[in-house]
């Protein structure tokens, strides 16, 4: 279950050989769906998204925060309760993008593996290695050879957005394009991440 205020990896995968996006207005689409049902209950600190799967990094934002923007939430006073309501958010958006995919590409059942992965990043070098892996992964599975060169990630957009965050992990924009450089450019360091990480 997730939990309030908590960091979370979250990622899945399309069943069998399918893909998640078949074209950029899919990539479009799925950014709408998910902001209309996730952003209500977590803040998006990095993502990538590929063909056939996506990574994300996410902050559960508190109560206050929820109910503040969600009146359903306020209505439920049990934590247990509370926690269902918010991976019942992420089965929602995966629902609504593979009911219009399917309607869109006539075909029929599910889109994504059953069961999305979650794993809570516990410290602050889990979440600094974590957003590198998030946006190294085009690399990684030879979308593209260079980084800038894969538009669906948060890659260009995370310093500006949270510069905090950055500051905090990385101790500056120029350290954080560095860092992401150097796993670039060592394959194998950039290996030992994914066995750390998933």
């Amino acid at each position: 279950m997730l939990q309030l205020e908590t960091y979370y990896h979250i990622y899945n995968h399309a069943n069998g050989d399918d893909n998640l996006f078949r074209e950029e207005k899919n990539y479009h689409f799925f950014l709408k769906k998910y902001h209309q049902h996730i952003d209500v209950i977590a803040d998006t600190l990095a993502w990538c998204l590929m063909p056939n799967h996506f990574h994300l990094l996410v902050k559960i934002k508190s109560a206050e925060a929820i109910a503040a923007t969600d009146p359903k939430f306020q209505t439920l006073d049990q934590l247990e309760a509370r926690t269902a309501f918010l991976s019942k958010q992420f089965s929602n958006f995966f629902s609504s993008y593979t009911q219009a995919f399917n309607k869109v590409y006539k075909r029929r059942g599910s889109l994504f593996i059953k069961n999305f992965k979650r794993k809570e990043a516990v410290d602050d070098d889990y979440l600094r290695n974590l957003v590198m892996y998030i946006h190294l992964n085009p690399v990684k599975h030879g979308f593209v050879k260079e980084i800038d060169h894969w538009p669906w990630t948060s890659w260009k957009l995370f310093p500006d957005t949270w510069p905090e965050i950055t500051d905090r992990l990385f101790r500056s924009s120029e350290q954080y394009l560095l860092l992401h450089g150097d796993k670039q450019a060592c394959f194998d360091e950039y290996m030992r991440l994914e066995n750390d990480l998933i």
